[in-house]
């Protein structure tokens, strides 16, 4: 039976941190899903299929490296329930630091009360990448600042046209 683990975000929008926790998982599975939050109370800047088309477009190529298959879903629901339905025995997340873990830890004990056959995994984001979060890649793209050290030029190429003429 292939290992199946979900990675679960908002992705709004993906970046080079995001990337490295995909070059990890794909190497640890046979097949990663990438799954897109999508929940009423939140505005994202990108609409759930812009996301779904960036992950494709720049997590395809490495899961195609490291011979693991990959999907790209979107879910309003439990992460875990999102991780049932795609046949997910782990859930990936990324740590960039000591606040991350301590969060990270309580969501991995909730999500492990409500399917205990759903196993977390951590995966530490590499140093050069600790400090990127999609909340400050947005800010930065919004206020006119060049995010290409942060995301992949297809993702700054569609930031740069989402903010063009507002800044």
């Amino acid at each position: 039976m292939p290992r199946t683990a979900l990675y679960a975000g908002s992705f709004d929008p993906v970046t080079n941190g995001h990337l490295d926790v995909v070059r990890q998982a794909v190497r640890l599975v046979d097949r990663l899903v990438l799954a897109v939050g999508v929940h009423p109370g939140k505005t994202p800047l990108f609409s759930a299929e812009e996301r779904l088309a960036m992950l494709e477009e720049t997590c395809a190529p490495l899961a195609r490296e490291a011979g693991c298959a990959l999907a790209c879903v979107t879910f309003a629901d439990l992460v875990v329930a999102a991780a049932k339905r795609a046949g997910a025995a782990l859930l990936i997340r990324g740590l960039r630091d000591a606040s991350d873990f301590d969060y990270e830890m309580q969501m991995a004990g909730m999500n492990a009360a409500m399917a205990p056959d759903i196993r977390t995994v951590f995966l530490p984001a590499a140093p050069a990448v600790r400090p990127i979060t999609a909340t400050l890649v947005r800010q930065i793209a919004g206020m006119g600042g060049d995010v290409s050290a942060f995301v992949p030029e297809g993702v700054a190429a569609r930031l740069r046209r989402k903010f063009a003429g507002k800044a």
